[in-house]
């Protein structure tokens, strides 16, 4: 269950702000940046981050739900579970995103990618930090001397 909640909490908020920095970038709004403007990022990220929860969610549960299988597969490691959700989130993000307007290609692909890879990696990273079992150590047992 906190897998779900870490990912639902924080992948709509991060995944939101790449967006909203993506497609200010691709418009072009960056060639002529000032602390103005970048206050004005901030201010329409937070009038506009009902609707990156309202949007993001069910894609972010479906990722949690991805990596919570995957965690159930002891053969897989950590790190190959987070790149795994990562590049799922990749592709589920750019066929959303990505192939929008006449400014298609790699750099298109590449950075709309992104705005699911990076949510992805960071909540599953934090999943496995907040749920997965460390491994334990058994101390040895002192040797008793005989006399």
């Amino acid at each position: 269950m906190k897998r779900y909640l870490i990912f639902a909490a924080l992948s709509p908020l991060l995944g939101g702000f790449i967006l909203l920095f993506v497609t200010t970038y691709q418009s072009g709004y960056w060639t002529q940046t000032n602390a103005a403007e970048v206050v004005k990022l901030f201010v329409v990220f937070a009038k506009t981050l009902q609707y990156s929860y309202l949007f993001g969610l069910l894609p972010t549960l479906m990722m949690a739900a991805v990596d919570d299988i995957l965690w159930h597969v002891k053969r897989i490691s950590p790190v190959l579970r987070m790149l795994i959700v990562g590049v799922l989130s990749f592709f589920a993000a750019e066929l959303l995103y990505g192939s929008r307007g006449p400014d298609s290609g790699v750099v298109q692909f590449v950075l709309y990618g992104l705005v699911g890879f990076i949510p992805a990696v960071i909540c599953s990273w934090l999943a496995h930090e907040a749920i997965d079992e460390p491994a334990t150590v058994t101390p040895e047992q002192p040797a008793v001397e005989s006399k």
